[in-house]
Order: structure tokens, then sequence, then C-alpha cells
């Protein structure tokens, strides 16, 4: 027998020793992740920002080949949306939008054959009646997941003196993952809004919250939303 680990090897190794896959720690994935030193609060700052990534008709539509089951979440972030007027905080609005064959898309307009629908001029671009921008309001137009790549998203924040992104909007596992991962790195406190963001299947939209609450985000409900950013840290 040759001493090459065979197929299914190390995974019978570990089970006849008696360990545990990361995960099954006794209470499950969660309390695995809060033993590990996962999943610290980083809070609201004082100038929070509500970042809409993405919420159009594509996401919306059953006919688009983005469909995404994400009508849900609309009225929540137009109540976000109000509130965060009311207040004083920014609201920004992203948009995807493509040159006709996608030149400025790079790999990821390849990756995604689906992004045709952003081409220049595609009526799925456009956001629903209850979260068209509103006289001040922010728009940024993008080509990638991340609202921050290639745009002056984290510039315009830093001269509006914003240190937290409230982000909702689509999809989950996706450009909204980015954002938030793009807001950290940026030096912002993301908080990820978890009943105002969606995604084409709950498994990546479940995941990626989890991902996101372990490592880049705070998670929180409209509800909590609307308390937090009247009290922050």
């Amino acid at each position: 027998m040759s001493d090459e680990a065979r197929p299914g090897q190390a995974e019978s190794d570990q089970a006849e020793s008696g360990r545990p896959e990361p995960g099954e720690a006794a209470g499950g994935l969660a309390e695995d992740y809060l033993k590990a030193g996962f999943g610290g609060r980083i809070g609201i700052g004082r100038r929070p920002a509500l970042i809409v990534v993405d919420l159009v008709r594509a996401y919306l539509d059953p006919d688009s080949p983005l469909y995404a089951a994400a009508e849900h979440v609309v009225p929540r972030v137009a109540e976000l949306a109000r509130d965060a007027r009311r207040l004083g905080h920014p609201v920004v609005f992203t948009y995807v939008s493509y040159a006709p064959g996608g030149a400025d898309g790079g790999w990821f307009y390849r990756k995604v054959p689906a992004l045709r629908s952003f081409d220049a001029g595609s009526p799925w671009a456009a956001p629903p009646p209850e979260l068209v921008p509103l006289p001040g309001d922010l728009t940024i137009t993008k080509q990638y997941p991340s609202a921050f790549s290639g745009t002056a998203l984290a510039a315009t924040l830093t001269s509006l003196g914003v240190d937290s992104a409230v982000i909702t909007g689509v999809s989950t596992s996706g450009c909204v993952r980015a954002t938030a991962v793009d807001a950290l790195s940026q030096g912002l406190r993301p908080i990820v809004v978890r009943d105002a963001v969606a995604d084409r299947d709950p498994r990546p939209h479940e995941a990626a919250l989890f991902d996101l609450g372990a490592k880049y985000a705070d998670l929180h409900d409209t509800a909590e939303i609307a308390e937090l950013w009247k009290a922050p840290a």
C-alpha cells in the first residue's frame, strides 16, 4: 500500500480520533465561533449613513434573470430612508451600469453574464417608486460588487464626517457583503440590516449573514436600527 493518503483517510482518521469537526462543539457553530474569538460588537458611531445597495427592478421582478425575491425588503428600506432623512443622516443609493457589451465590467461582467441586465438604458436598472432618490440623497454608480470599488463613495463619506455604514439591499452574499467588508477596510463601522437585505436563495443569504456577523459587521433588524442611530455609542 502506498504511503500516500487515501481519499477520505483524513476524515476517517479524524472520526476515529473522536476530535470534532469545526463547528461541532457543544452549542453548535455560533458558540464555536464565539469561543474562538469571533463575533465582537463594534456599535454605531455618531454620524451614520444609510447605504441602499442595488435595490432595483432586476432583483424585484420575477421575469428578471437576477430576480432575488427582494420585494419584502423594499418597505423596510423605504422606512429606514425616511428615518435617516428626518434625523439628518446621509442616504446613499448605489446602482450598477455598464457600457454596451460590458467593456467597463472586466472579468466580473464575464463571470456573471446576467449582468447584461445592467447595460446602459436597461429598464431593469430602475429603482421601485418607493426608493427613488430624493433631493439631498446621494447616488453612486458602480461596476463591481463593492460600492467602494472604483467609486467616490469613500471620499464622499469622509467629507461628510460619516463614521458608520448602515447597509441594506441586495444581494446579501454578493454586493452587500462586498460593501460591508470594504466599509470596514475604509475605517467605517459596518452595520448590516438583516431583515432589509435579500438574496436569490436562503442558503447563501444565511451563510453570508453568519460570516458578516462573525468577522466584519454588526447585524441588526430594522426596528433596532431606528433606535440605535438615535443613541450612538
